[in-house]
This record gives structure tokens, C-alpha cells and sequence, in this order.
């Protein structure tokens, strides 16, 4: 199994999650995040007072995968989240040892 995290724009959240439920997904986690990447952040300007943002909002998308389907499901969130744009975030993938499905017991894919 694999945990696929993606940092995404805000804007485009609905977008994979369509695309994620299209191809099968049964479920993921959504947080709220900020942060910067090779963006940095940016100025913005209020009642003529200019104001360094550092970190860009972002939503962090988890879901357990089984292995084979991983980089399928990694390419349905990039090409979702695609604006074309610096900041349209990343996506990766961690081997994850066991879960358990705590309502049940299950374990492991059964429990995805």
C-alpha cells in the first residue's frame, strides 16, 4: 500500500476530487494548509499599506492506494490539479506498512 499526498490549489480541490470519485477513488482526506514553495509568497497591498504573505494557502489530499494503482492515481491528481501556473503544488507517494480499519478490525486493503 501507498499513502499519495497532494498540495493543490484551493480552486482546483473540486476538480480532483471529480476526477479521484471518476476513476474509483472510495475516499481521501482534505486539510487546509500553507505554505511556499519556489512561488515564495507574495505582496498585497491594504489601505495603502503593503503586507508580505509568506505562506500560500493549499489543500493537503491524502489517500490510501494499493501499490499497482498508485502512480495511476498520482497522474488523475496531477493532471486535475494542472493549472500551468508556479504554484500548482505536488504530489507523492509513501509505502505504508499496515492499517486498520478500527470500526471492523479489518486490516490492510481490506480496510481501504
Amino acid at each position: 500500500m501507498k499513502l499519495v499526498t497532494a498540495i493543490v490549489q484551493p480552486e482546483k480541490m473540486e476538480d480532483v476530487q471529480r476526477a479521484l470519485i471518476k476513476h474509483g477513488n472510495r475516499g481521501m482526506t482534505i486539510s487546509e494548509v500553507s505554505g511556499y514553495g519556489h512561488q515564495g509568497g507574495h505582496v498585497e497591498v491594504y489601505r495603502a499599506a503593503e503586507f508580505t504573505i509568506d505562506f500560500i494557502l493549499k489543500v493537503r489530499i491524502e489517500l490510501l492506494v494499493d501499490d499497482d494503482m498508485c502512480e495511476e492515481i498520482m497522474n488523475v491528481i496531477v493532471d486535475a490539479a494542472r493549472t500551468g501556473q508556479v504554484g500548482d503544488g505536488k504530489v507523492w507517494a509513501m509505502p505504508v506498512d499496515t492499517v486498520i480499519r478500527v470500526r471492523t478490525g479489518e486490516r490492510d486493503l481490506a480496510a481501504i
